[in-house]
């Protein structure tokens, strides 16, 4: 989905809060009024804003959502019963989450295989073109980087952010950055912890469908404009220091995953992951980065 650049800085803020509300709320009911109260709108009005702005409906946004995390579920705890992972991503019963799942990728869950589906869309995502095209994901258990994992706890932290649709799109995550960075010096903010993080895994949801946040921490802020505010609870992360190219960073948050996450005892929750920058974003360019690759994770 991409927004007109001309739609209303006032209702880009509201529709992004009510994607907030719908994913720190996918695992309960999710009615219309309730996600129109969060985005301050009549629920006769935001259903049709909604889908204007979003490319779909409000049901079939919380449906696809829904669905995304449960294949997320499957992928990395795949000792999970099918009904925990059907409350789990909201579905009234494991029935109703069969039949949604089956109608999305053709077969039930109980035979889906998560790694051709997931090979399929990285090669999607890595198509020539890309900006991720040519990168190579390390054989799990390899790790000539030499990545070191320091688990963390982080403190519940206020994030100013602007979101970015579409985010594989050359240019839009730096342009956004911008805008952000401007803001931040505006207001003598620039200099606090700057954040980017990706709300959908890119082998999961379609490319088109990825958002990623620009964020910035900061003490408190009212949101105005398309600077949204949003609150993280505190959690556990396990993260690995990066400096050097996207190619480097790439490695590192497939090695978390497909190495480390196996061998731990500890499984990713539903946060994003995080890209917690050493000083301001993209300081060196976009050919050098260097950053913390945080991925939120619990005991097992």
């Amino acid at each position: 989905m991409r927004i007109d650049p001309e739609t209303s800085p006032d209702y880009v803020l509201r529709v992004n809060r009510a994607v907030d509300y719908i994913l720190g709320h996918l695992d309960q009911p999710l009615k219309l009024d309730l996600v129109a109260r969060a985005a301050c709108f009549s629920p006769f009005h935001f259903h049709r804003i909604f889908r204007a702005l979003m490319g779909e409906t409000l049901s079939q946004f919380v449906k696809r959502t829904r669905l995304e995390r449960a294949v997320s579920l499957l992928t990395h705890d795949p000792g999970r019963s099918l009904t925990d992972v059907a409350f789990a991503c909201g579905f009234s019963s494991s029935s109703d989450f069969s039949r949604s799942f089956r109608q999305r990728y053709g077969v039930p869950p109980s035979a889906f295989d998560v790694d051709v589906f997931r090979a399929q869309r990285r090669a999607d995502w890595q198509a020539p073109g890309s900006a991720c095209h040519g990168l190579e994901r390390l054989p799990p258990g390899e790790n000539p980087d030499g990545f070191e994992v320091q688990l963390r706890r982080l403190p519940p932290r206020c994030v100013a952010y602007i979101r970015v649709m579409d985010s594989f799109r050359p240019g839009v995550v730096a342009d956004a950055v911008g805008r952000l960075v401007e803001w931040a010096e505006e207001r003598g903010l620039a200099d606090g912890q700057w954040l980017g993080y990706m709300w959908d895994d890119p082998e999961i949801v379609a490319p088109a469908d990825c958002r990623y946040d620009v964020g910035l921490e900061v003490a408190d802020v009212t949101a105005a404009g398309e600077v949204g505010r949003l609150e993280f609870p505190a959690m556990l992360v396990a993260q690995v220091e990066v400096r050097g190219p996207i190619e480097l960073e790439m490695r590192a948050i497939d090695w978390l995953f497909r190495t480390w996450l196996p061998r731990s005892s500890y499984v990713p929750t539903d946060q994003p992951c995080f890209e917690a920058w050493i000083g301001r974003p993209f300081a060196h360019g976009d050919q050098h980065f260097e950053l913390l690759a945080q991925v939120p994770v619990e005991r097992a």
